[in-house]
C-alpha cells in the first residue's frame, strides 16, 4: 500500500503531469488482469468448444451435473449418452465438460 501512495504522490515538479502516472497505473493494472484472468479463461473456452466439436460416437464424457456416460448419438445441438445398459439421456452439447477416457487409461 505504501508503494502505491509513494508512486501516486505528486512532487512540486510534477504538479502539471501527475495525472499521467495515474493513467499509467490503470493501464498496467488492466494489462495484468488481462494476462492472468481474461486470457486463460478465453483459452479454456476455446478448448471446450474444440472438445464439443470433435465429439465422436463411443467417446466417454461427463456432464455438468456429474453424470458419466458414453456418446451414442450426436445431433446438431444435442448428444445422446448411454449411462447404463439401455439407459440413454439426451443432453445439450454445452453441458458436456470433459472427456475422461484418457484419465482412466493411465
Amino acid at each position: 500500500m505504501r508503494f502505491l501512495t509513494f508512486i501516486l504522490q505528486e512532487t512540486p515538479a510534477q504538479q502539471g503531469g501527475g495525472s499521467w502516472s495515474v493513467m499509467i497505473m490503470i493501464v498496467v493494472i488492466f494489462v495484468i488482469m488481462w494476462l492472468f484472468m481474461i486470457r486463460p479463461q478465453q483459452k479454456k473456452q476455446k478448448e471446450m468448444e474444440k472438445f464439443r466439436k470433435e465429439l465422436q460416437k463411443g467417446d466417454k464424457v461427463v456432464t455438468v451435473g456429474g453424470i458419466y456416460g458414453v456418446v451414442s448419438e450426436i445431433k446438431e445441438n444435442t448428444v445422446d449418452i448411454e449411462v447404463a445398459k439401455d439407459v440413454r439421456l439426451r443432453v445439450d452439447k454445452s453441458s458436456l465438460v470433459k472427456d475422461f477416457s484418457d484419465a482412466q487409461q493411465q
